[in-house]
């Protein structure tokens, strides 16, 4: 029994000594391959930065001139989806600044004809934010009649 344990252990000994070289064959082989791709992307990082263009040679710099345009091409696609985006967004928010300033043009004409709108209807809040104080000072001064300074004219003032 004892001979066979010591045969055992002598045999995988010997097999962890055989694969052994082996595995330090392969981590050197990827270290290796690791290396020359560290190299070359170093290479490209410096070509992106236009540090390095002196090593390269008609080919290579073929080749960036395509790399640099494929981004361009991302770069420019992407700037115009997003300014689309941007005019899609200010198209939408122009329509309903038109329909509330429509909204209001209606509550305004009713005012001025002497037509009470439903309290519930009108908001006061948004009027004043939304009506110039020369506007508003304009419509006080229509309803206040003749200023005191000016009783020489007659002339009626037309808002619409």
């Amino acid at each position: 029994m004892k001979d066979i344990i010591t045969r055992y252990t002598q045999h995988s000994q010997q097999n962890n000594k055989l694969h052994k070289p082996l595995k330090l064959q392969v981590e050197k082989s990827m270290l290796t391959e690791l290396q020359k791709e560290l190299a070359d992307k170093t290479q490209q990082l410096r070509g992106l930065k236009g540090e390095d263009f002196e090593g390269l040679n008609l080919e290579g710099l073929q080749q960036f001139e395509r790399t640099l345009e494929t981004g361009l091409k991302c770069v420019i696609e992407m700037k115009e989806k997003r300014i689309m985006n941007e005019i899609g967004a200010l198209q939408i928010k122009g329509v309903k600044l038109e329909e509330e300033n429509n909204h209001l043009k209606h509550k305004m004409a009713l005012l001025f004809n002497g037509k009470s709108p439903i309290l519930g209807d009108l908001d006061v809040t948004t009027m004043k934010e939304n009506v110039s104080c020369e506007s508003m000072n304009n419509v006080c001064n229509c309803n206040s009649g003749p200023s005191l300074e000016d009783d020489s004219s007659d002339t009626p003032l037309k808002l619409g």
